[in-house]
């Protein structure tokens, strides 16, 4: 079968948030008016699949990278981690914690295994993680 109109590698697209000084933060697709743009995710069980390269005002385009396990990526952590840790999105509590990663926490709940960190990390680093698209693991009491 012939694949025709796709696209591989980094893509740009709408933003549909303020996603400017986003740069490592992961995002998912939605639509506005149509059209298909960048938003941050709203919720630890979102399909954000999409890493900010360069960051844009809404309505602007900005740079994504898709997630692929054939290729690592840095990303914005929320907390520490050590290498191998599974990492999920965080519980966005605060506004600007919206598309950041963190590890796997201890405590019951949902939550989607987007990447594994492949080195230790510090809050706020942009750590180097592997894409793994587990789907949503649940972490009982």
């Amino acid at each position: 079968m012939s694949q025709s109109n796709t696209r591989v590698g980094d893509i740009k697209i709408l933003a549909g948030n303020d996603l400017r000084g986003k740069e490592g933060y992961l995002v998912k697709l939605g639509s506005a008016s149509g059209k298909t743009v960048a938003v941050l995710p709203d919720d630890i069980e979102d399909l954000a699949l999409f890493l900010v390269l360069e960051g844009a005002d809404a309505g602007e385009h900005v740079s994504l990278r898709p997630l692929s396990s054939e290729r690592n990526v840095r990303v914005r952590l929320l907390g520490g981690c050590l290498a191998g840790s599974p990492l999920v999105l965080t519980d966005m509590t605060e506004e600007d914690d919206a598309g950041k990663v963190r590890a796997l926490p201890g405590s019951a709940g949902n939550y989607r295994l987007l990447l594994i960190a492949e080195e230790t990390g510090l809050d706020g680093q942009l750590v180097l993680a592997r894409p793994a698209m587990v789907g949503v693991v649940t972490v009982e009491e």
